[in-house]
């Protein structure tokens, strides 16, 4: 179904404050078509590259520091706080054993409207689903909403317009462009992400003009978030274009306080639903314009060590492609870390000048004492799309939809399925669709062959 324009204007967009609900909105009340242009033109940011070209081969680019969120040592929002605690649609989800959401990366767009809406437009195509348990219930975006410097008077076009017509919440990990200082302009860092990420009530922000979506309540840019069937520990990677960095003396250590606390909880309540992490810069990428973050990863490492809890799967954006690795540890777990950053920006291709196209799977780091085997297994470098995640008591399925496969194609181009008890990849056990009479003619079918034979 096309997507519609509301009515805007750069006027009306300066006039509008924030006004305050009694509950969340989610999308526009009557569809419109897509936009062909953007309502605010983005300027060229090419006067404030070269300027932070120059500071980072000078290497004067550091992490910046950022507010403390809303809470204790684990700030945390749960799926029924951000639904106003629909009590009728968590009974359905628990009835239904399991929970659909979606999750991309880098889905903000400074050319214009069309790569945006490929995905957004695929995205909403999800909900028109005959079984209810297959409709998503929540979008977790990767980072980088908003480009260049996040700035405030590009979210009406690079993130409440796309997705007026998603009919489900959208949270969100902060992105390296999120949270960027463009050195030519005063706004604080994160100044326009918090305002529409993170407010303490449902409001509409004055950056989604006359749509009508409410800016989202999460704690700050660090916060554990709980929906039925599985737990997200979001962390913040910071304004380095590489690497991403959750703790050091310039910005403190209190996510790696959160990380622990939030493991700690986890292990004091045996949780046995699926267990996330996501952030924006990725521990892997196998090739392209950005790097492992490493020392990052050794943090994180050194906390699930301590603890004695791993997630079951790592999610993340920031190289503009869909890249899966298997991350196998020593006692045989297997942790799939999964990037997917081609959420409308740009697709950038993980190899060029020539060289051949790179085979998948492949080995991109050996075990060893101090290391983990790690398989690059699949990627996609030339198409925008999204994650399609399924939770249930007993298993976590992420799929890959290319968005060039339009609204009339449900079947993904990469899948992976996790074990929660043990820990490992498996077969993905697909629930019962509902469809009695499809069911009865196959069993005709096969018992028809049996009497022939």
């Amino acid at each position: 179904m096309p997507k519609k324009r509301s009515d805007q204007s750069s006027a009306a967009r300066s006039n509008t404050r924030d006004r305050v609900l009694a509950a969340p909105v989610f999308s526009q009340p009557q569809p419109t078509p897509d936009p062909q242009t953007f309502v605010v033109r983005h300027a060229s940011d090419a006067a404030a590259y070269k300027v932070i070209d120059e500071l980072n081969r000078e290497h004067k680019l550091k992490a910046l520091p950022f507010p403390a969120p809303r809470g204790d040592a684990e700030p945390r929002l749960t799926f029924a706080q951000v639904i106003n605690d629909n009590q009728t649609l968590l009974e359905q989800i628990s009835a239904n054993q399991q929970i659909v959401f979606h999750a991309t990366g880098d889905c903000g767009s400074t050319k214009g409207p069309q790569t945006q809406n490929e995905v957004s437009d695929k995205m909403v195509s999800d909900f028109d689903e005959t079984d209810p348990a297959e409709v998503p219930q929540f979008n977790f975006l990767l980072g980088d909403i908003v480009y260049s410097f996040g700035e405030s008077q590009y979210y009406y076009d690079q993130f409440y317009e796309p997705y007026r017509d998603y009919h489900a919440p959208i949270l969100a990990v902060a992105g390296n462009h999120d949270g960027m200082i463009s050195p030519l302009q005063h706004e604080k860092s994160l100044q326009a992400f918090l305002r529409n990420f993170c407010t303490d009530c449902f409001q509409v922000s004055p950056d989604a003009g006359h749509l009508s979506r409410t800016a989202q309540i999460q704690p700050g840019v660090f916060f554990t978030f709980e929906a039925p069937f599985v737990r997200i520990i979001a962390l913040y990677s910071n304004t380095l274009e590489d690497p991403g960095v959750i703790a050091n003396g310039d910005i403190g250590h209190s996510q790696l306080k959160f990380l622990k606390a939030a493991l700690k909880r986890v292990k004091k309540e045996n949780y046995r639903g699926a267990l996330l992490f996501a952030h924006h810069h990725p521990p892997y990428v196998a090739r392209g314009r950005h790097g492992w973050s490493v020392e990052m990863q050794q943090q994180i490492d050194a906390i699930c060590t301590e603890v004695g809890v791993w997630p079951h799967a790592d999610l993340a954006g920031h190289a503009h492609n869909y890249q899966r690795f298997t991350r196998t540890r020593p006692d045989g777990t297997q942790i799939p870390y999964i990037v997917c950053g081609n959420g409308g920006h740009a697709v950038q291709r993980l190899t060029t000048n020539g060289q051949p196209p790179l085979r998948a799977p492949q080995l991109i780091q050996a075990a060893s004492k101090h290391t983990d085997a790690v398989v690059f297994e699949n990627y996609d470098d030339q198409n925008y799309g999204y994650l399609r995640i399924i939770a249930n008591p007993t298993q976590l399925r992420i799929e890959y939809h290319p968005a060039v496969d339009g609204p009339h194609t449900k079947a993904p181009d990469d899948q992976v399925t996790v074990d929660l008890a043990t820990r490992k990849l498996s077969h993905f056990v697909a629930r019962d669709s509902g469809v009695p009479a499809l069911a009865a003619r196959i069993r005709e079918f096969a018992q028809g062959m049996d009497r022939q034979n």
